[in-house]
């Protein structure tokens, strides 16, 4: 990966909808180069596909919640797998610290979270769990710019 590289993924995070023309006369480059090292980086899996950044509260996921996981026996791995599947879990983190793993997910209503909660306390090894509530959102924009 290179400078050109770096420049079409950070076109691409301000704007993945752009054409691939719009954004060769944006760099100064052929539309033919853009889509070439577009298919390039897709096929290196540094670009795994495109979406929308959407605002949660607006579909009615007003809570977010940061969950830290305790594992027992050594099943880290086991335990992240599993949650990864959960469909509101936004984001998996193996982590340094007294805490293995830390969650990210979004919820439209307090029991959705009671229940997530109760239901990760049924996973196989896993000792404990601390919830935090968001109260407040700053920021939240996992693009790099």
């Amino acid at each position: 990966m290179d400078e050109t590289d770096e420049k079409i993924l950070k076109n691409l995070l301000v704007d993945a909808r752009q054409s691939a023309r719009q954004l060769a006369l944006k760099l100064g480059m052929s539309t033919v180069t853009v889509l070439s090292r577009i298919k390039k980086l897709e096929k290196e899996k540094i670009i795994h596909g495109y979406t929308a950044i959407i605002d949660h509260e607006k579909i009615g996921y007003s809570m977010t919640a940061i969950i830290e996981i305790i594992a027992k026996n050594d099943k880290v791995m086991d335990i992240e797998e599993e949650i990864a599947k959960f469909e509101n879990v936004c984001g998996v983190y193996d982590i340094t610290g007294s805490t293995d793993t830390i969650i990210i997910a979004k919820f439209k209503e307090r029991k959705e979270l009671s229940k997530f909660v109760k239901e990760l306390a049924t996973i196989p090894n896993v000792e404990n769990t601390i919830t935090h509530v968001v109260l407040n959102t700053a920021k939240e924009d996992f693009r790099l710019s």
